[in-house]
């Protein structure tokens, strides 16, 4: 399973491909403006750092300027995503910038009927938002399964990008179901790292070292 970073700032995005685990990163409208730096200069470089797919997302509602701003999204680098939302206007979008061999990702999915229609507009991405799934009463993960039995069942080559995260068991339970992605706050892949037998485990280990004497260099 591919991790992406679901961030616009640029010291996370570097703190995560500094372990060799980073594919990707996705970008919102609440996401730069948390950044607090102009859109163009931050997905610039963030498509510099990052190798994979970099999300930049249209603000429009109408397909005309939707497709213009993607289009001019697609030419800040060859690993933008178009991220336009899961409405008829953004499906339509998707259609048009596929058709111009633009990666899309296709953003605030919240049923197995919507992944449905994405995928058959030729969507790169798929983003079911599992965590806000969760808020209303309804099982995100639940969700996730209905996507990848129906992708299977028809070959579809969307890939399954599991979005809204908010915890390590969102992840293993995505990497469970066979999801393709999982995008997710830093903090969360901190939080993939600990457990607290290796943090006793390597604290016996030193303790164990220092009364050798030795020394490995």
């Amino acid at each position: 399973m591919k991790f992406f970073l679901d961030t616009a700032n640029i010291d996370e995005i570097r703190e995560a491909n500094a372990t060799g685990l980073l594919d990707g990163v996705t970008t919102n409208p609440s996401l730069i403006k948390k950044a607090g730096r102009e859109f163009f200069e931050v997905i610039t470089e963030i498509a510099k750092e990052v190798d994979g797919p970099v999300s930049a997302e249209t603000v429009a509602h109408d397909h005309e300027t939707m497709l213009k701003e993607g289009l001019k999204c697609a030419k800040i680098a060859d690993n933008i995503a178009v991220k336009v939302p899961l409405t008829i206007e953004g499906l339509k979008t998707c259609k048009a910038l596929r058709a111009e061999g633009i990666m899309v990702n296709v953003t605030l999915c919240f049923s197995a009927n919507q992944a449905l229609l994405a995928a058959k507009a030729g969507a790169s991405f798929i983003s079911p938002f599992v965590g806000r799934h969760d808020d209303v009463g309804f099982n995100g993960m639940e969700l996730i399964e209905d996507i990848r039995n129906i992708y299977d069942n028809y070959n579809f080559d969307t890939e399954i990008l599991v979005a809204s995260v908010r915890h390590p068991t969102h992840i293993l339970e995505s990497a469970r179901i066979g999801a393709d992605v999982a995008t997710f706050p830093i903090d969360v892949l901190r939080k993939l790292f600990n457990h607290p037998l290796t943090t006793n485990g390597l604290a016996g280990f030193d303790k164990d070292w220092a009364a050798t004497g030795f020394s490995i260099l």
